[in-house]
Protein backbone atom coordinates (compact mmCIF):
# COMPACT_ATOMS: atom_id res chain seq x y z
CA UNK A 1 0.00 0.00 0.00
CA UNK A 2 1.63 3.38 -1.38
CA UNK A 3 -0.99 5.89 -0.38
CA UNK A 4 -3.84 6.00 2.61
CA UNK A 5 -7.00 4.95 2.41
CA UNK A 6 -9.82 7.35 1.64
CA UNK A 7 -7.40 10.03 1.11
CA UNK A 8 -9.85 12.86 1.04
CA UNK A 9 -10.95 11.78 4.65
CA UNK A 10 -7.76 11.31 6.16
CA UNK A 11 -6.42 14.74 4.46
CA UNK A 12 -9.52 16.44 6.47
CA UNK A 13 -8.37 14.91 10.17
CA UNK A 14 -4.52 15.69 9.18
CA UNK A 15 -5.81 19.31 8.26
CA UNK A 16 -7.66 19.33 11.43
CA UNK A 17 -6.10 17.04 14.39
CA UNK A 18 -2.28 18.27 12.97
CA UNK A 19 0.30 21.03 12.18
CA UNK A 20 1.27 19.58 8.71
CA UNK A 21 2.06 21.68 5.71
CA UNK A 22 -0.96 21.54 2.59
CA UNK A 23 2.40 20.23 1.16
CA UNK A 24 2.94 17.07 3.35
CA UNK A 25 -0.68 16.36 3.70
CA UNK A 26 -1.19 16.88 -0.12
CA UNK A 27 1.64 14.15 -0.99
CA UNK A 28 0.88 12.39 1.54
CA UNK A 29 -3.11 11.57 0.60
CA UNK A 30 -2.27 11.92 -3.40
CA UNK A 31 -3.62 15.08 -3.84
CA UNK A 32 -3.17 18.30 -5.51
CA UNK A 33 -1.74 21.03 -2.58
CA UNK A 34 -4.47 23.35 -3.91
CA UNK A 35 -7.22 20.86 -3.43
CA UNK A 36 -6.05 20.34 -0.17
CA UNK A 37 -5.73 24.30 1.00
CA UNK A 38 -9.51 24.34 -0.38
CA UNK A 39 -10.20 21.37 1.78
CA UNK A 40 -8.99 23.45 4.66
CA UNK A 41 -10.94 26.92 3.75
CA UNK A 42 -14.00 24.65 3.88
CA UNK A 43 -14.57 25.43 0.16
CA UNK A 44 -14.84 21.47 -0.61
CA UNK A 45 -15.72 18.65 1.00
CA UNK A 46 -17.73 20.40 3.84
CA UNK A 47 -18.73 18.15 5.99
CA UNK A 48 -16.73 15.26 5.56
CA UNK A 49 -16.28 13.11 8.02
CA UNK A 50 -12.16 12.97 9.07
CA UNK A 51 -10.41 9.36 8.93
CA UNK A 52 -8.11 8.94 11.27
CA UNK A 53 -5.02 7.27 10.21
CA UNK A 54 -3.10 6.03 13.72
CA UNK A 55 -6.67 3.98 14.47
CA UNK A 56 -6.39 2.60 11.28
CA UNK A 57 -2.94 1.65 11.36
CA UNK A 58 -1.53 3.92 8.23
CA UNK A 59 0.15 6.31 10.11
CA UNK A 60 1.84 6.46 13.44
CA UNK A 61 1.72 9.39 16.65
CA UNK A 62 5.96 9.57 15.75
CA UNK A 63 5.77 9.86 12.65
CA UNK A 64 3.30 13.46 12.21
CA UNK A 65 5.51 14.32 15.30
CA UNK A 66 8.53 13.77 13.39
CA UNK A 67 7.19 16.00 10.15
CA UNK A 68 5.27 18.64 12.05
CA UNK A 69 9.00 19.39 13.69
CA UNK A 70 10.51 19.48 9.84
CA UNK A 71 8.22 20.93 6.90
CA UNK A 72 10.47 19.59 4.44
CA UNK A 73 9.89 16.27 5.80
CA UNK A 74 7.40 13.65 4.21
CA UNK A 75 5.00 11.13 6.00
CA UNK A 76 5.84 7.40 5.46
CA UNK A 77 2.88 4.90 5.77
CA UNK A 78 3.73 2.02 8.28
CA UNK A 79 4.73 -0.92 6.76
CA UNK A 80 3.68 -4.42 6.78
CA UNK A 81 5.47 -7.38 5.82
CA UNK A 82 2.88 -8.17 3.33
CA UNK A 83 2.77 -8.93 0.08
CA UNK A 84 1.96 -5.96 -1.89
CA UNK A 85 -0.76 -6.21 -4.87
CA UNK A 86 0.15 -5.17 -8.06
CA UNK A 87 -0.55 -2.20 -9.84
CA UNK A 88 -2.31 -2.03 -13.22
CA UNK A 89 0.39 -0.69 -15.27
CA UNK A 90 -1.81 -0.02 -18.18
CA UNK A 91 -5.57 1.13 -19.27
CA UNK A 92 -7.12 4.38 -18.34
CA UNK A 93 -6.27 5.98 -15.00
CA UNK A 94 -8.73 6.56 -12.58
CA UNK A 95 -10.29 10.09 -12.33
CA UNK A 96 -12.73 10.68 -9.02
CA UNK A 97 -16.17 12.15 -10.19
CA UNK A 98 -15.67 14.98 -9.30
CA UNK A 99 -13.12 16.14 -11.52
CA UNK A 100 -14.35 14.26 -14.45
CA UNK A 101 -16.22 17.68 -15.69
CA UNK A 102 -12.83 19.01 -15.83
CA UNK A 103 -10.86 16.99 -18.30
CA UNK A 104 -13.16 18.85 -21.81
CA UNK A 105 -11.46 21.89 -19.85
CA UNK A 106 -8.37 20.37 -19.83
CA UNK A 107 -8.31 18.59 -23.43
CA UNK A 108 -9.26 21.84 -24.62
CA UNK A 109 -5.83 23.40 -23.03
CA UNK A 110 -3.61 20.63 -24.54
CA UNK A 111 -4.88 21.23 -28.05
CA UNK A 112 -4.20 25.03 -27.89
CA UNK A 113 -1.08 25.40 -26.07
CA UNK A 114 0.18 21.96 -26.85
CA UNK A 115 -1.17 21.16 -30.80
CA UNK A 116 1.88 19.05 -31.32
CA UNK A 117 0.63 16.38 -28.35
CA UNK A 118 -1.06 13.29 -29.65
CA UNK A 119 -4.64 12.58 -29.41
CA UNK A 120 -3.18 8.91 -28.16
CA UNK A 121 -0.87 10.92 -25.72
CA UNK A 122 -4.07 12.92 -24.36
CA UNK A 123 -6.18 9.94 -23.53
CA UNK A 124 -2.97 8.55 -21.51
CA UNK A 125 -2.58 11.84 -19.78
CA UNK A 126 -6.37 12.59 -18.99
CA UNK A 127 -7.73 9.40 -19.07
CA UNK A 128 -10.42 10.17 -21.76
CA UNK A 129 -11.73 8.68 -25.65
CA UNK A 130 -10.37 10.09 -28.47
CA UNK A 131 -14.14 10.72 -29.27
CA UNK A 132 -14.05 13.48 -27.23
CA UNK A 133 -11.31 14.65 -27.80
CA UNK A 134 -12.11 14.74 -31.40
CA UNK A 135 -15.74 16.67 -30.48
CA UNK A 136 -13.74 19.38 -29.06
CA UNK A 137 -11.42 19.66 -31.89
CA UNK A 138 -14.24 19.89 -33.87
CA UNK A 139 -16.11 22.27 -31.42
CA UNK A 140 -18.98 19.40 -31.64
CA UNK A 141 -18.97 18.45 -27.82
CA UNK A 142 -22.15 18.92 -26.31
CA UNK A 143 -20.93 21.49 -23.76
CA UNK A 144 -18.44 23.03 -26.00
CA UNK A 145 -19.98 26.58 -24.67
CA UNK A 146 -18.81 25.95 -21.52
CA UNK A 147 -16.03 24.50 -22.03
CA UNK A 148 -12.61 27.20 -20.86
CA UNK A 149 -8.88 25.95 -21.70
CA UNK A 150 -7.03 25.08 -18.27
CA UNK A 151 -3.96 23.44 -17.33
CA UNK A 152 -4.65 19.76 -16.36
CA UNK A 153 -2.12 19.81 -13.79
CA UNK A 154 -3.54 23.01 -11.85
CA UNK A 155 -6.79 20.60 -12.03
CA UNK A 156 -4.83 17.77 -10.45
CA UNK A 157 -5.65 15.59 -13.87
CA UNK A 158 -2.07 15.14 -14.61
CA UNK A 159 1.32 15.57 -12.80
CA UNK A 160 3.62 17.76 -14.98
CA UNK A 161 6.53 15.62 -15.35
CA UNK A 162 3.92 13.64 -17.20
CA UNK A 163 2.76 16.61 -19.59
CA UNK A 164 6.23 17.90 -19.83
CA UNK A 165 7.56 14.23 -21.36
CA UNK A 166 4.69 13.69 -23.55
CA UNK A 167 5.20 17.15 -24.82
CA UNK A 168 9.05 16.49 -25.34
CA UNK A 169 8.37 13.38 -26.67
CA UNK A 170 5.69 15.26 -29.29
CA UNK A 171 8.09 17.46 -30.39
CA UNK A 172 11.05 15.52 -31.34
CA UNK A 173 8.68 13.97 -34.03
CA UNK A 174 8.24 17.48 -35.56
CA UNK A 175 10.76 18.90 -38.29
CA UNK A 176 13.44 20.06 -36.76
CA UNK A 177 12.79 23.78 -38.09
CA UNK A 178 9.60 23.44 -35.84
CA UNK A 179 11.42 22.07 -33.03
CA UNK A 180 13.40 25.41 -33.29
CA UNK A 181 10.30 27.67 -33.17
CA UNK A 182 8.57 26.09 -30.58
CA UNK A 183 12.01 26.09 -28.41
CA UNK A 184 12.38 29.94 -29.25
CA UNK A 185 8.76 30.43 -27.86
CA UNK A 186 9.30 28.90 -25.29
CA UNK A 187 12.18 30.66 -24.28
CA UNK A 188 10.94 34.21 -24.85
CA UNK A 189 9.44 36.38 -22.23
CA UNK A 190 5.90 36.67 -21.75
CA UNK A 191 4.58 40.32 -21.25
CA UNK A 192 0.77 39.75 -20.79
CA UNK A 193 -0.23 36.53 -20.13
CA UNK A 194 -4.00 37.82 -19.64
CA UNK A 195 -4.19 39.18 -23.35
CA UNK A 196 -0.67 38.90 -25.19
CA UNK A 197 -0.05 35.58 -25.66
CA UNK A 198 -3.85 34.29 -25.99
CA UNK A 199 -4.85 33.49 -29.59
CA UNK A 200 -8.44 34.75 -30.65
CA UNK A 201 -11.55 32.50 -30.42
CA UNK A 202 -10.90 32.59 -34.72
CA UNK A 203 -7.10 31.30 -34.21
CA UNK A 204 -8.47 28.89 -31.14
CA UNK A 205 -11.02 27.13 -33.48
CA UNK A 206 -8.76 27.21 -36.64
CA UNK A 207 -5.90 26.01 -34.54
CA UNK A 208 -8.13 22.82 -33.04
CA UNK A 209 -9.03 22.15 -36.32
CA UNK A 210 -5.72 21.95 -37.74
CA UNK A 211 -3.55 20.46 -34.95
CA UNK A 212 -2.47 16.82 -34.90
Amino acid sequence: MSSPLMPKATAVWLLDNTSLTFDQVAEFCELHPLEVKAIADGEVNIGMVGLNPIVQGQLSKEEIARCEKDPTARLALVKYNLPEVARRSKGPRYTPVTKRGDKPDAIAWIIKTHPEVSDAQIVRLIGTTKSTIAKIRDRAHWNMQNIKPRDPVLLGLCKQTDLDAAIAKARKKLPKEKQEELAKADAAPTADLGQADQPSDAGFEQLMKTAG
